[in-house]
């Protein structure tokens, strides 16, 4: 698909999963950055630097890099990945038969340069009661997990409506991502 080795700077599995349903094999390098949103940035803002700094902590000449940052916004309020359990609950209670955004930053380099964007992903809850909750983290599956949930587990069972990329939701558009490293790829001659 690319003539240049393709390196993650994430270690999501989920990411690399959904790289690798398209074919590609890339090396996993993460990258180790300070997540935290800045006084008055926005979730978009925030996501989209966040990427490009972990793009650009293991960005090396003769490859292709790709990042990523995803969070879930209610309110305004940025929800990450929850530290305790106790945090993933309350995440769950606020998203609990509410609307929500899923935002994913996705960053690039190659010789042909940099580029980055991000993309909305509209998600619709049921209300989800005090022990489904309970059981849900008790999983351990929300706590790696921006928002508190995945899409792709347990937490599909909340979700009443989508708009969007499910894929945004799980943690990359695909598309997207390989679109941008298309177009970086090759050196320009001008």
């Amino acid at each position: 698909m690319f003539s240049l080795p393709v390196v993650l700077a994430s270690a999501s599995p989920r990411r690399l999963d959904l790289l690798r349903s398209v074919g590609l094999a890339p090396e996993v390098r993460p990258a180790e950055v300070y997540e935290s949103r800045r006084p008055g940035e926005d979730p978009a803002a925030m996501v989209e630097r966040l990427a490009r700094d972990k793009r650009d902590a293991v960005a090396c000449q003769g490859e292709l890099v790709l990042a990523a940052d995803t969070v879930v916004v209610v309110d305004s309020d940025v929800l990450g990945k929850p530290k305790t359990a106790e945090m993933a609950t309350e995440m769950l209670r606020r998203l609990s038969g509410r609307g929500h955004h899923v935002v994913t930053g996705v960053a690039v380099a190659g010789p042909g340069g940099a580029a980055s964007t991000t993309v909305w992903t509209e998600v619709t809850w049921r209300p989800v009661s005090a022990d489904e909750i309970t059981a849900y983290v008790a999983t351990g599956e929300p706590l790696d997990k921006a928002g508190g949930y995945g899409i792709q587990g347990g937490g599909a069972d909340f979700v009443t409506s989508l708009v969007g990329s499910r894929d945004n939701v799980v943690g990359l558009l695909v598309t997207i991502a390989l679109e941008l490293l298309a177009a970086v790829e090759i050196a320009s001659d001008v």
